[in-house]
């Protein structure tokens, strides 16, 4: 496994791990609780989590197929990826971001189907970032900026999804601190 690779999964998983454990701690008859008016649940955490890995899976697995076709070269670079993303200010939870009403929680699933529905996810993510192993993943971008963080290459993408969770691990502990 190239060494960029290697570093994003584990970065993913670390960010998994926490997550599980901040999860666990709640008990799970109120992890469908709302701490208050306007805020989320454990359980639309969680599901804003997976609609939003879903989909820059599909981002990610588009951009890398069209770079395939036009000849996508190896991977050269052995540069750690995560200093490349500014994770300070993606995890910090002093501002607000408004999810995009394609990232809103439906409020359809319980906690138990939420934490499902970002397994499944994280699988299929997985897939995606392992198909594109080797390759020369720094040069495909996706050209519709990230809002707060403009343009982002496939490799920043996966750190993106790391960063979004640990942001959204402090989140449910902020939660659990209100109930």
């Amino acid at each position: 496994m190239h060494p960029r690779t290697a570093e994003l999964l584990q970065y993913l998983d670390a960010q998994r791990e926490a997550l599980r454990a901040v999860v666990e701690r709640i008990p799970p008859g109120q992890r469908e609780q709302s701490p208050g008016p306007g805020r989320w649940s454990v359980a639309e955490v969680l599901e804003h989590l997976s609609r939003v890995e879903g989909s820059i899976t599909r981002l990610f697995t588009v951009r890398l197929a069209e770079a395939r076709e036009h000849g996508l070269g190896a991977e050269t670079e052995t540069t750690l990826v995560l200093p490349t993303l500014d994770l300070d200010r993606l995890v910090d939870r002093s501002y607000s971001v408004t999810a995009s009403e394609a990232a809103r929680p439906q409020g359809g699933l319980d906690a138990g189907a939420a934490w499902a529905a970002l397994e499944a996810a994280r699988q299929a993510f997985r897939e995606a970032i392992l198909s594109g192993d080797g390759l020369a993943l720094g040069e495909v971008v996706h050209p519709r900026p990230h809002p707060v963080f403009g343009v982002l290459n496939l490799y920043q993408w996966v750190a993106f999804v790391g960063g979004h969770e640990a942001r959204h691990t402090a989140q449910i502990r902020e939660i659990a601190a209100a109930m």
